[in-house]
């Protein structure tokens, strides 16, 4: 059967393990490698109809060592940290030594606004990457996020793949892998404690004071500022004297910086220079900074702090959690390009206001450079495998609403060196076009430096029956009869939505291939509807994908699509035709910004802000943050704000109802409606399928 896995055709993990108790699924080597050396891409056999379950299909797969995928991707042992067997960390000093190597292919799988179901992103791009690698023949990397466990154990469900399409090993891509959201955890929460500790001593303590125990004398009898202080002087333009040098009467100039290297000596700061520094003075009704956990617990949403005896007088404030991958440090990880780039940013990032309306970052805490400890070895993205054994890079997991969905950076430029010239990058952006692709092109294009050379927009018969007004889709209810016959009405109705998702890209200047994720209820005459429809609106090619119950084999034609689709548009470039561009300019102002994408993205008519959006809107402009770009937070299900309204809505007004900014990421992030940054759990939720084999030690029950 094709596209549809275990877990939708009613068999369970004890049946799908009974269909491979007796047949291994294995991986024979490709014909593309002429030598079928360790790590090699291997084409799958043993392949089973119907579908089992995805942990049934990983735990019979044959797991090539990950050291063996890492040295024939290219990548020494030197730059290598394993994890086991089945995963390493890779260091970026691999991209420092293939720095004059030409990039290959770059190409960004996204979708049309999908149903609560998925319309199967993921597993296409593992599918596409190993057709590319295992049968077409050609060097290709996978760069996917790390899922977060929160909708693991809730009702989401994992993000390896599907299917025959999957990433290994399965497990721990699901759970904890090499620790890089519990390193985020940790530097968000350390973060957190430090905000409300700060507000807690600046209240029980003169600036004298605060000053003092800010500079202490060390062993040596000698008081000094720790260098990140260095930072928050500059900030301020004070300009201390050198240790053993008169202090001059001149400030710092906007924009200078003390060296940070220099030894300054506190004593010649005056009560108001040392009092301006020790005090931050937060307002705490500006305070944006939450703490995280990486579970789904929808009572942490709002708590009160502070209701200590010690605490209650001073301290006691009302906030909130967020789900680890909703910090503000996973996108900064993910949009960072190096050591030095992630301490800055982290640096930066603005946890709340002064009560002269001046931002408080991280650095005027002290709590750049100790972020940056703890977030050094999250920095290396960690290697992995498909099922047919091509490389995988996975790398930090932002949020796909108040973030930008993307994988990181680095992650892409290591792959895009490793597979060279002619080699394919293929990565994901989270939720539809309208919010993955376009923030994968205006916020980490720009930020990366690197320009897509195709679109792999995925599409599904479900999905666009749907956005003809088709029944609701409900995530653990059974599909109505509409998505499970032929319904050509319905689908053609529905096909706008893709169609519009396509002229979008095109504003970008990139191609696009379409794959239609082909499901077991589809019929030729609707499948063959979707690709005319795609064609018609200027796609490249449409093709039709079985990945899923195929693997790699099943989407060779979308694979071979796309491989064309890259080459027509290097040849054009190369020409001095078509070529990537940017939606707007990082100088228009914000609502100029925001107005572009609603208005071209969206299809909005206007765009209407609140009085509580319209005031964030001028206080960023005058802290200085009105050159960055935009990261816009709404529904994924619909072009507009309003998830029920399918297909191509149209004369609607986009309401923004407040603004936010992630200084350390780049990027502000208007809301259009609420954005709820910690899910809850359903009343069922996966949890109670996952236990362990205590015969066997597997993990059974994740999905």
């Amino acid at each position: 059967m094709l596209g549809v896995g275990a877990r939708h055709l009613g068999i369970g993990i004890a049946t799908s393990a009974g269909l491979l108790a007796s047949a291994r699924l294995l991986a024979e080597p490709s014909k593309a490698s002429s030598e079928a050396q360790p790590g090699a891409p291997r084409k799958l056999v043993g392949l089973q109809s119907p579908v089992p379950s995805d942990i049934a299909i990983a735990q019979a797969a044959a797991v090539q060592n990950v050291a063996d995928i890492a040295t024939y991707a290219g990548i020494l042992p030197s730059e290598l940290e394993m994890h086991g067997t089945k995963m390493a960390k890779v260091s970026l000093d691999v991209r420092e030594r293939l720095a004059s190597r030409p990039d290959g292919n770059y190409v960004v799988v996204t979708g049309i606004n999908p149903t609560p179901l998925g319309e199967g992103k993921s597993t296409t791009t593992v599918g596409v990457s190993q057709a590319l690698g295992a049968h077409v023949g050609v060097p290709v990397f996978t760069c996917v996020r790390q899922p977060s466990m929160g909708p693991t154990f809730g009702i989401k469900g994992g993000a390896a793949g599907g299917g025959y399409a999957q990433v290994l090993p399965m497990e721990e891509f699901n759970l904890h892998m090499t620790g890089d959201i519990h390193a985020i955890t940790a530097a968000n929460n350390l973060l957190a404690a430090a905000i409300d500790t700060r507000m807690l001593h600046e209240a029980t303590q003169s600036d004298g004071a605060l000053f003092a125990r800010l500079t202490p004398a060390g062993k040596d009898g000698v008081r000094r500022f720790a260098p990140v202080m260095l930072r928050r002087l500059s900030k301020l333009r004070i300009n201390p004297a050198l240790r053993g040098k008169e202090r001059t009467d001149a400030a710092l100039s906007d924009g200078e910086q003390l060296d940070l290297d220099a030894d300054y000596e506190p004593q010649s700061l005056t009560d108001a220079e040392a009092g301006a520094f020790a005090r931050l003075a937060i307002d705490p009704a500006t305070i944006t900074w939450n703490r995280v956990v990486d579970v789904n617990d929808r009572f942490l949403r709002k708590i009160a702090i502070g209701l200590g005896p010690a605490e209650k007088e001073h301290g006691g404030r009302s906030t909130g959690y967020d789900i680890s991958v909703a910090s503000e440090i996973m996108a900064v990880l993910a949009l960072a390009t190096g050591l030095g780039d992630m301490r800055e940013r982290l640096g930066a990032m603005v946890v709340g206001a002064s009560r002269a309306r001046q931002p408080v970052s991280a650095d005027d805490l002290g709590l750049g450079g100790a972020l940056t400890v703890l977030m050094r070895d999250a920095l290396k993205p960690t290697l992995m495998q498909t099922l047919e054994g091509t490389p995988v890079l996975v790398h930090a997991g932002p949020f796909a609403n108040i973030a930008h969905g993307n994988s990181s950076i680095v992650a892409d430029q290591i792959a895009l060196k490793l597979v060279g010239r002619d080699g394919f990058v293929v990565t994901e952006a989270g939720f539809g076009a309208d919010m993955g692709m376009e923030k994968f092109f205006d916020i980490k294009c720009r930020y990366s430096g690197l320009r897509p050379n195709c679109v792999l927009l995925v599409a599904t018969v479900r999905a666009l029956k749907m956005h003809g007004d088709g029944p609701a889709v409900v995530a653990g209810r059974p599909l109505p009869a509409a998505y499970r016959t032929e319904e050509l009405a319905l689908l053609a109705k529905g096909v706008c939505n893709m169609q519009k998702h396509i002229e979008n890209a095109a504003k970008f200047g990139v191609p696009v291939v379409v794959c239609v994720n082909r499901f077991a209820t589809d019929t030729e005459a609707e499948l063959q509807l979707v690709k005319e429809a795609a064609l018609k609106a200027g796609a490249e090619a449409a093709v039709v994908g079985a990945h899923h119950a195929h693997g790699g084999m099943g989407a060779v034609d979308v694979a071979k699509a796309v491989q064309a689709a890259c080459a027509k548009s290097r040849a054009d470039e190369a020409r001095g035709e078509g070529g990537f561009r940017f939606l707007y300019p990082l100088e228009a102002p914000l609502k100029a910004k925001i107005e572009t994408i609603a208005k071209e993205i969206y299809g909005a008519s206007g765009v209407d802000y609140s009085e509580e959006a319209e005031a964030k809107l001028a206080l960023y402009t005058e802290m200085g943050f009105d050159k960055l770009p935009i990261c816009m937070a709404k529904t994924q299900y619909s072009f507009s704000h309003d998830a029920a309204r399918k297909g191509v809505p149209t004369g609607f007004v986009l309401p923004i109802k407040d603004v936010r900014v992630s200084v350390g990421a780049g990027f502000v992030y208007p809301l259009c409606g609420d954005m709820s940054t910690m899910p809850g759990l359903p009343t069922r939720p996966a949890y109670y399928d996952v236990d362990i084999d205590q015969k066997t030690g597997k993990i059974v029950g994740l999905f």
